[in-house]
């Protein structure tokens, strides 16, 4: 019999594909705890993934790289953290921070991911199995293993868009592309440089969409705007009235709004390639050094393409390779085959986000392993 927890506080501080991640969480936890007053701590520069998910009570917000980054106003966080007076708090980050937070949060139970040293003050410890099983389903375990959760919720991921946010993204939509316009969005940057294909690869893509009549949305945030100049210089059809750029210029409730109007998401292993999860449009992505088990897009309608490099995946954040094995495994994803699978899903679904069903239960995604399938089968 599971415990009734009353008042419970899930943490998870990181990036946006990660807070994505914990939503198939917060389903599950109000489905097994109907009454319980349910927190998620969270950064406070991704609110608009969160604030305002259905399943929750509270988002508390703490500014890691500002107003909260020194120990002083990180303690006093702690303190108000620890007068909720949570009687449970799980842990799904392990780092230091999100650590501390749980570890020394006060509450009854604390259970979770933990870095050594904050985990002699938790409960219960379990591992992030990420490079084993997706990142959901290590969640799950901590949920069935550690809270006594029995009946496990997943409605894949979710995201309700702030109030207003939507909106601004249909003024910009209008704006930018033409009535009934289907419109390819594509996101070309990553936190890693091993997790990011080749420019001129998205140049020739976008290029290729452009002559077919297709609209082309640059997105990704102010980080991405150098990179998406360098590929465009490499577009014939840069100038083309059919491509825009929004890159670091949208929030990212405008950014959701922008993508569930989208025909489809040409994206790397990132953040936005989980919100346009979220926003139940089809996807094509290219995985370098990321564990493919651990985070492919959490639908089974995408694509996900990786070489068979004996070095995948690596996890590291820059290449230490040289001459032509240098970033192989995205060198060795050519376009065509990209473009193959574009297309099987623009003629598939060919239309805007809202006219697709859900595929609610389905989401394991289709994974071109090209050692095992020839790229012109």
């Amino acid at each position: 019999m599971a415990a009734d927890y009353k008042n419970i506080l899930v943490i998870n501080l990181m990036h946006i594909g990660d807070l994505m991640l914990v939503t198939p969480v917060l389903r599950t936890l109000r489905t097994n705890y109907p009454s319980a007053r349910l927190t998620l701590l969270a950064d406070k520069k991704l609110r608009d993934l969160v604030e305002y998910n259905p399943h929750i009570d509270e988002c508390m917000l703490i500014d890691k790289k500002g107003a909260d980054d020194h120990f002083g106003s990180f303690f006093r966080f702690i303190l108000g953290v620890r007068r909720k007076n949570f009687d449970l708090v799980i842990n799904l980050h392990r780092n230091e921070r999100a650590s501390a937070i749980a570890a020394f949060s006060g509450a009854k139970r604390i259970v979770g991911y933990a870095k050594p040293g904050f985990s002699l003050f938790f409960d219960e410890v379990l591992p992030n199995k990420k490079a084993i099983m997706h990142q959901i389903h290590s969640h799950f375990e901590v949920l069935t293993k550690a809270c006594g959760v029995t009946r496990i919720d997943d409605g894949g991921l979710e995201m309700e868009i702030p109030p207003g946010m939507d909106e601004e993204a249909a003024r910009l939509w209008r704006e930018n592309f033409r009535e009934g316009q289907k419109v390819v969005a594509f996101n070309i940057g990553a936190s890693w440089t091993t997790k990011r294909w080749l420019d001129e690869y998205f140049a020739e893509c976008a290029d290729r969409l452009v002559e077919r009549g297709y609209g082309v949305a640059f997105f990704g945030g102010p980080m991405d705007e150098e990179m998406v100049r360098d590929c465009l210089a490499k577009m014939r059809h840069k100038n083309d009235d059919d491509v825009r750029v929004f890159t670091g210029k949208l929030s990212l409730g405008v950014l959701a709004g922008m993508l569930r109007r989208s025909a489809l998401f040409l994206t790397t292993d990132s953040g936005p390639m989980h919100v346009g999860v979220a926003m139940n449009m089809p996807i094509v992505t290219m995985f370098g050094s990321s564990p493919v088990p651990g985070f492919y897009p959490y639908d089974a309608k995408d694509v996900l393409v990786k070489t068979p490099e004996p070095c995948h995946p690596c996890g590291i954040h820059i290449c230490p390779k040289k001459g032509d094995d240098y970033m192989a495994c995205m060198k060795k994803i050519p376009v065509d085959v990209v473009m193959r699978y574009v297309d099987e899903l623009l003629n598939e679904y060919g239309d805007c986000v809202s006219a697709w069903p859900l595929h609610e239960g389905q989401y394991e995604c289709r994974v071109i392993d090209l050692g095992k399938e020839e790229p012109g089968a």
